[in-house]
């Protein structure tokens, strides 16, 4: 599989995401659900703690991708959902260090919501992956 980025402009760059990427040749896709900080047991973690909660997310989001046989490295579509931007902005570089893998960088969508699923969640990422 084959993947190329498509960016008319440059100012993309300095946040670690692609306009579009163009895949060509994969067979296989992996759609996931939003991940957020949640336990294992599925209890909300890390009350008002962005930073914390963005960890948590994104370890959530390895795990699926793992267990479906996937990397940071197929994943072509992040949509990040939160409920505070300026603290999402305070804590981007723990997105962009996992992101650092990822050739080309992936679509990034951002998205305030007035609240997830447990009232305390901040943050809740969801993937599409291909190879």
């Amino acid at each position: 599989m084959d993947k190329k980025s498509v960016n008319p402009w440059t100012w993309q760059d300095n946040f670690s995401f692609s306009q579009a990427v163009e895949t060509t040749g994969s067979s296989q896709i992996l759609y996931c659900a939003g991940q957020a900080s949640i336990s294992p047991e599925g209890k909300p973690l890390h009350a008002n703690d962005m930073k914390a909660q963005l960890t948590l997310a994104l370890n959530n989001l390895e795990a699926v991708l793992t267990k479906g046989g996937y990397h940071w490295t197929n994943v072509i579509r992040l949509v990040v959902y939160t409920t505070n931007f300026d603290l999402l902005f305070e804590n981007y570089a723990q997105l962009e260090e996992r992101l650092k893998q990822a050739k080309p960088k992936p679509i990034i969508n951002l998205l305030g919501v007035n609240r997830l699923i447990f009232p305390e969640l901040l943050v809740e990422i969801e993937a599409t992956a291909v190879k």
